[in-house]
């Protein structure tokens, strides 16, 4: 009896050291994770949906699809994109109906502060705009980097030239173009299709015509058509976007929270580096340039 006694106590013994070895390598676990920084999920937003509208070029261009999902991982919030011109996305701001902006044309965008629509608007990133145009150059503007030189041949030309008409950041960026020209372009070389910038591309490449398109929208589809690069590097061209949030006090309704989450997150490092980087890999070169002050 008193050896099986010993042994009981000695199986108790050998349990509580194996035991305690467990419960440390589990406490040794915990602290493995907390040296891989392991980033915890997102805590759930109060109101996880925003709405923003935003240009079809920059829907065009990939970017959004690409660095969106990071952005809902990081916060918990998720994006309805609502791709339009420049001219729609803000009027959608002016009537309450999203949260957030992601447009191009400064002009424009400060107004939309200045009547007290928007607040908090921040710089992103730009690209430039440049003008394509067939093989055969019927204009005889390919190499040049002089904006108002190249619509000045189009229209002694006629050659065709295709607009978005759209009041889009690109057809203000235009229109702003051929004022500087001092020409009101009109007649049947000139059409006004009305579409968003994927489109417009496609029909001038079917009209073999000539148009104006952001940098990256040509650079993430020219591989579709055969339209080439003609004028570029002209500092009238250049493409800054930015970021602004519907005014709450204007519209109560709206998702402040989420559309100053999103503004925060567009301009922090993480997501100026993920801006910097698309395209490179796929492209050779980046499409945008971060530029949040």
């Amino acid at each position: 009896m008193r050896k099986l006694f010993k042994n009981k106590k000695f199986a108790v013994l050998i349990m509580a050291i194996f035991l305690m070895g467990a419960l440390a390598g589990c406490g040794n676990g915990a602290d493995n994770n907390a040296d891989n920084n392991t980033p915890a999920p997102a805590p759930a937003p109060e109101n996880p949906q925003i709405k923003m509208a935003t240009t079809t070029s920059t829907q065009d261009s990939g970017l959004l699809d690409a660095i969106l999902p990071e952005f809902t991982k990081d916060t918990g919030y998720e994006i309805e994109v609502i791709a339009v011109g420049t001219g729609a996305a803000i009027k959608m701001g002016e009537t309450g109906d999203v949260d957030v902006i992601l447009v191009h044309s400064r002009a424009a965008e400060d107004k939309f502060v200045e009547d007290g629509f928007g607040v908090d608007r921040k710089d992103v990133m730009y690209n430039d705009f440049l003008f394509i145009g067939p093989k055969d150059d019927p204009a005889g503007i390919k190499g040049t980097d002089d904006a108002v030189a190249a619509l000045k041949a189009i229209a002694e030309k006629q050659a065709t030239f295709v607009s978005r008409g759209d009041d889009s950041g690109t057809h203000k960026k235009e229109v702003k173009t051929w004022a500087a020209a001092g020409i009101e372009p009109a007649g049947e070389w000139y059409k006004s299709v009305g579409k968003g910038m994927g489109d417009t591309y496609r029909m001038a490449d079917e009209m073999k015509g000539y148009t104006l398109i952001d940098r990256a929208t040509f650079l993430a589809n020219q591989d579709k058509y055969e339209l080439e690069a003609m004028v570029e590097g002209d500092k009238l061209l250049l493409n800054p976007y930015g970021v602004i949030a519907v005014n709450p006090e204007k519209y109560p309704n709206v998702n402040n929270d989420g559309a100053l989450a999103f503004i925060e997150w567009m301009t922090s490092e993480k997501g100026q580096k993920l801006i910097g980087e698309y395209g490179v890999d796929e492209f050779g070169q980046a499409l945008f340039v971060p530029d949040a002050k």
